[in-house]
């Protein structure tokens, strides 16, 4: 009789047949969702939507800078490189879909991905297959939040549609960003998925807020599902929306939990649904035994496989629609002995749109369809956002910026501007329109205040060696999220294996090296409000929006403003 470990090996071959077909040019909808039911129990998710109802362009980045410790590892596996580590080709579905390579060239065979009509027909189409009396629905996070119609519904829009569809479980991150008020009454009065978190605790006594797993019997298989929000949400996002709770990760009260499922409940399978990033779920699981699988979700990566921490399998199903993942699993005498895992990309030209699904989106759109498709230029650049250190968005968001506080301060001008580096926010391909909505969408905060503050040089340079060491940790469990925020009016050399407080060199600001004492006149959004410190009048959508309607027509830098010393930084993958 094979071993379990050989059982898992067998099954991971087979999935590596179903997730790594190379289609050619753009397939039928029956070769998108070429997977057959296997096993006893199947996990179907999604992970990042980050509130969008209709189809996206949204290409993977260029670049996953990591330290040495981590590099070429899965969650820092960007371009020829992620090809190669998952030996899959270029010019093909899965080259388009899960790297940056060839992405512009690739846009005009394959067309948008995601949308909710298109994702609930595969939802729907996948436990049709396999029965829902043995399917669980799973979410993991960043999913009613960060989009034009989430902004102005509230999230209820997409909240509506994951009653829909008829989703299990979730967990949170940026979802939290609509206030503890708005999130508590839409997971305790709206939404039918329940909300699970094992690490979401009371500021005071430690008590849990919620629930911190569920126990759910599938087909006869008993499965214990616990949750995992984002462990350092007050730190990612102002403290304001989240008072009086704590977060973290928690290595031991995680094993505590897994224990008592298997001992006190008895469950044959054990799932984690994580947004805690899938380096950080990695790490996690070399401290944690007995999770079966993980669901991870917040880094927004793309796993083809599984990757495999002992017995445990981490599934990533990347964001903004682009998948939905489905793993059937086979379990049998309380152990897990098989597996089968496919991410269905969800192209919108082929994926046929769900009738209910649609309706919903035309219902929740039709009061900001004038307003969100109000053209008010043409970009000649590729309008882009994920990148480890740069991004053509964010350069227009800094010229934005600092046109509009030029010669606002009678002694000194604008001299530096920052972008958080929010890891999501889609494209918008060059020689293509760019509307009120594609600005919702890259903006797409509940925070939008804009802030004008003095720093000294110095103040500066720690404030951006603090951001380079929470992306550039060495060890997974001390990155807080995100990228490296963008500075627009400055450039600099970044080394990222020196040591903390030694990444960031050779500064310049406007042309001229950083001075230490000198005053610098800065414009910051995306965070909590300096303290003395007023917003302007103007939030962040209003700005960009006016500059990109006073310039009509967009010709963006594409050259970074950052030098890597010690990593290869890659400038051209999308326009291969």
């Amino acid at each position: 009789m094979l071993s379990r470990r050989e059982l898992l090996g067998y099954s991971a071959v087979i999935a590596l047949g179903f997730s790594g077909l190379s289609f050619g040019r753009k397939p039928s909808f029956e070769r998108l969702l070429d997977t057959k039911p296997y096993g006893n129990v199947s996990l179907i998710f999604t992970s990042d939507i980050h509130g969008h109802l209709k189809p996206v362009y949204f290409p993977e980045p260029m670049n996953l800078i990591a330290p040495e410790n981590l590099r070429g590892t899965p969650g820092f596996l960007a371009g020829m490189d992620f090809l190669r580590y998952y030996n899959l080709k270029p010019n093909t579905l899965e080259a388009y879909t899960m790297t940056c390579v060839g992405f512009l060239r690739l846009a005009k065979e394959y067309g948008k991905t995601g949308g909710a009509p298109q994702m609930a027909t595969v939802i729907k189409t996948l436990v049709n297959q396999r029965g829902r009396d043995r399917c669980l629905i799973l979410d993991g996070g960043d999913t009613w939040v960060t989009s034009g119609i989430a902004l102005k519904t509230d999230g209820m829009a997409i909240v509506d549609w994951l009653n829909y569809v008829g989703y299990d479980y979730i967990v949170a991150h940026w979802d939290l960003t609509l206030g503890k008020e708005k999130f508590l009454e839409i997971i305790n009065k709206h939404l039918k998925a329940k909300f699970i978190s094992y690490n979401i605790t009371d500021d005071i006594f430690g008590d849990l807020i919620f629930p911190p797993y569920d126990v759910r019997e599938v087909n006869g298989v008993k499965v214990g599902i616990i949750g995992s929000s984002f462990p350092f949400t007050p730190l990612a996002n102002p403290r304001v929306y989240t008072e009086g709770w704590r977060f973290g990760v928690r290595p031991e009260e995680l094993q505590n939990y897994v224990n008592e499922l298997r001992e006190k409940h008895k469950v044959d399978l054990v799932v984690l649904l994580s947004h805690d990033g899938l380096p950080l779920d990695i790490a996690l699981m070399k401290m944690v035994k007995g999770v079966d699988v993980v669901i991870s979700g917040h880094t927004h990566d793309v796993t083809p496989t599984p990757v495999k921490v002992g017995d445990t399998l981490i599934v990533s199903p990347g964001s903004h629609g682009k998948f939905v993942g489905v793993m059937d699993l086979e379990v049998r005498n309380k152990k897990l002995v098989g597996y089968r895992f496919k991410l269905v990309p969800i192209l919108a030209d082929v994926v046929p749109e769900d009738k209910g699904a649609k309706e919903l989106v035309q219902k929740w759109y039709k009061p900001y369809e004038k307003e969100f498709n109000q053209v008010i230029a043409t970009t000649r650049t590729f309008l882009y956002k994920r990148d480890t250190l740069y991004s053509t968005w964010d350069r227009l968001i800094g010229e934005a910026l600092a046109d509009y506080f030029h010669g606002v301060d009678a002694v000194m001008s604008l001299d530096v501007a920052t972008s958080p580096g929010y890891r999501w926010g889609p494209a918008v391909l060059p020689n293509s329109p760019v509307r009120v909505e594609d600005v919702y969408n890259v903006l797409g905060i509940t925070y939008p205040q804009v802030f004008l503050l003095k720093r000294k040089g110095r103040d500066l340079l720690v404030l951006w060696e603090d951001v380079a060491d929470n992306v550039f940790n060495p060890n997974p469990l001390y990155q807080q999220g995100g990228d490296m925020s963008r500075i627009y009016g400055v450039e600099y050399e970044l080394k990222v294996n020196a040591k903390q407080g030694e990444r960031i060199r050779n500064v310049r600001i406007k042309g001229k090296p950083l001075e230490e004492n000198k005053e610098y006149l800065v414009a910051v959004y995306g965070g909590p409000p300096p303290p003395g410190v007023q917003p302007e009048k103007a939030d962040i959508r209003e700005i960009v929006i006016n500059y990109i309607k006073k310039k009509k027509e967009l010709v963006v830098e594409r050259k970074p403003n950052v030098k890597v010393l010690d990593h290869p930084y890659n400038t051209d993958c999308y326009w291969r």
